[in-house]
Parts: C-alpha cells; structure tokens; sequence
C-alpha cells in the first residue's frame, strides 16, 4: 500500500511540474504578441486614468474647467502650445480664473514623461475636434 500512495505522489508531482511548464510557454506566447497602443490611446488612458483630467475637464462641456473642445479650439486659433501649459512654461490662455484649481493638479502632471504629454495633447486634439 505504501508503494502506490508513493506512486501517486510522483505522479502528480509529475503533472504539477508539466502543467507549470506549459503555462510559462503560454504566458510568454501572449506576451510576444502584444500590439502597440498608440499615442491616442495612451493619451486616453491618461486622461481617464491616472491623469484624472476627466474630473474636471468634460469634452464638450464646462465643467470645473474648461471643456476640451473649447481648450483644442483656443490653443488652434492662438497656435499655443498645450504641452507647454502642462510643463508650467506658459501661461493659462482658455479660462485663467479657473487656473488656481488647475494648479493642484499639476503635481500629478509633473510626473508624465513627454511622451505621455504629447500623447495626451493628440488625444485631446482628436476628441476636441
């Protein structure tokens, strides 16, 4: 009796160790075909996600700011620079009297790369035409 329960127990230690090694595979077969996000994306994700601009920023409506429609059409018809306002190297040009609220934000905005800048200014761009 001994003998089979030792048996048991290699055997499913066998299957373990098998059914591990398949799931590495698979995981690393998954991870070889991810796609590219594109800045769209990215600058959507940052908007709705970490960047919390939705909070504040509606798209075609004010809200506690300016809405994104209205924020693309001002830096177009003045050919501003929106990444710049970001990195606090120009002045607010759409609704100024809201720009102490603006900010408290820009803690969080001074930890975007410029990538994630630029994507969120394609983003906007796109969503505020």
């Amino acid at each position: 009796m001994p003998k089979i329960g030792l048996v048991y127990i290699i055997t499913a230690l066998f299957f373990i160790s098998c059914k591990s090694e398949k799931k590495e595979k698979d995981e690393i077969k998954i991870g070889a075909k991810q796609k590219e996000i594109s800045s769209f994306d990215i600058g959507k994700k940052i908007f709705e996600g970490k960047g919390k601009c939705y909070t504040c920023h509606k798209i075609d409506k004010k809200s506690i700011g300016p809405g994104v429609v209205e924020i693309m059409k001002t830096y177009k018809e003045q050919n501003a620079d929106l990444v710049a306002f970001l990195k606090q190297e120009a002045e607010p040009i759409v609704d100024p009297e809201t720009y102490t609220v603006m900010k408290t934000n820009f803690a969080i905005i001074k930890t975007f790369s410029e990538e994630e800048l630029k994507a969120l200014e394609i983003y906007m761009t796109e969503v505020g035409k």
